[in-house]
């Protein structure tokens, strides 16, 4: 008789059995800014309504003509540019997988900076690519000759740059993407740019995919931090005939009705999550501020809703966060330039206030 830990090793892949899944830490009872969420809730008449209308949805039925809406809601939300389309994806991580999957030719690689977003060499390795990871400046900036460097060596299908990076919340050299973009495009492969923090950053890559040397390029977003986390909506934007290709390995009715009603719901709203975003912005230029006059304390810039910290001790501070009730994300075994590094999600000025007197209590 096969034990289950015998069946186990004949039928999973070693190389899943060896890998530790994505882990996610308990927040219950605590000042949550770990995850980088929107931490700001509907006001409650936009609550009762968003209530009321998916009540009224079908929820019995596939999800078909709603997601089209969404395509559409979204394509005037951003601008679609003329010779475009955009894709959905149950958030981003989806996204992540279908291009991998799409991109599993022979020999392909995917390659990236780091640190960097987990998922993009989690995903290739799932799907048997190899990651090619290539590291940041001791600032967190693209080494520039290096990734010029690894994409003649390694030509990879797939170069993924977070525009703004995670988890170091900064936003690359514009100049040093542009010639990286240019040489992935000599070598035939495709360019990602995930612009998962776009509602707080000052550029993005959109305006410029219409542009000539540019139809190697896809922006990726999700709306996790636009304030829709709970939600699971990303979407992808190119070159229609190319997003076409990458669409064909999307799984049927992969957004659910509800999740695509509450987009459309968000979406008519927008201007309720700008003015959550415009306050978030300001606390993160107040909490810069705090972090700037803590002795021993170095926050780095930052163009998202997180800041990336530097302490003299990050597993102290991190515990003594904890005991008073703050999470935040320690992140300093994640790569050896994260040394002593925590992430410190924005929150509301209250939760912020609360974070920096804890921060302060634990040094």
């Amino acid at each position: 008789m096969t034990t289950l830990q015998e069946r186990i090793r004949s039928v999973i892949r070693q190389d899943i059995q060896s890998m530790h899944g994505y882990a996610i830490q308990s927040s219950a009872g605590f000042v949550k800014l770990d995850a980088m969420e929107n931490p700001f809730t509907l006001p409650p008449e936009l609550q009762r309504a968003l209530g009321e209308r998916l009540g009224r949805l079908a929820i019995n039925r596939y999800p078909t003509y709603c997601t089209d809406a969404v395509r559409d809601a979204l394509a005037r939300h951003i601008g679609l540019a003329e010779g475009c389309a955009l894709l959905l994806g149950n958030g981003s991580d989806e996204i992540i997988t279908m291009l991998s999957m799409a991109c599993d030719v022979p020999g392909a690689k995917v390659l990236a900076p780091l640190p960097g977003f987990v998922m993009y060499e989690m995903s290739a390795k799932l799907q048997g690519l190899k990651f090619v990871g290539v590291p940041l400046t001791p600032d967190f900036e693209l080494d520039e000759a290096a990734m010029l460097a690894a994409i003649e060596e390694h030509r990879p299908a797939i170069t993924y740059l977070a525009y703004p990076n995670n988890p170091t919340a900064n936003l690359f050299d514009e100049a040093i993407v542009a010639r990286l973009v240019e040489a992935v495009g000599r070598q035939g492969g495709l360019v990602v740019m995930d612009e998962a923090y776009q509602p707080f950053a000052s550029r993005s890559w959109l305006p410029r995919l219409t542009e000539p040397g540019q139809e190697h390029v896809l922006v990726m977003r999700t709306l996790s931090k636009f304030g829709l986390a709970g939600v699971r909506l990303g979407y992808l934007v190119g070159q229609a005939q190319l997003v076409a290709e990458i669409d064909k390995v999307r799984p049927p009715y992969n957004v659910s009705v509800l999740n695509a009603e509450a987009t459309l719901f968000a979406l008519e709203h927008a201007d309720e999550f700008a003015r959550q975003a415009r306050i978030l912005c300001a606390e993160r230029e107040r909490l810069q501020a705090a972090l700037r006059d803590m002795p021993g304390v170095k926050p780095f810039p930052s163009e998202a809703n997180m800041i990336l910290v530097r302490v003299p001790d990050s597993k102290k501070a991190f515990e003594g966060m904890r005991s008073r009730g703050v999470l935040v994300k320690h992140i300093a075994g994640l790569h050896p330039l994260l040394a002593n590094c925590l992430r410190l999600t924005v929150g509301t000025p209250e939760e912020n206030t609360l974070m920096i007197d804890a921060l302060r209590a634990s040094l």
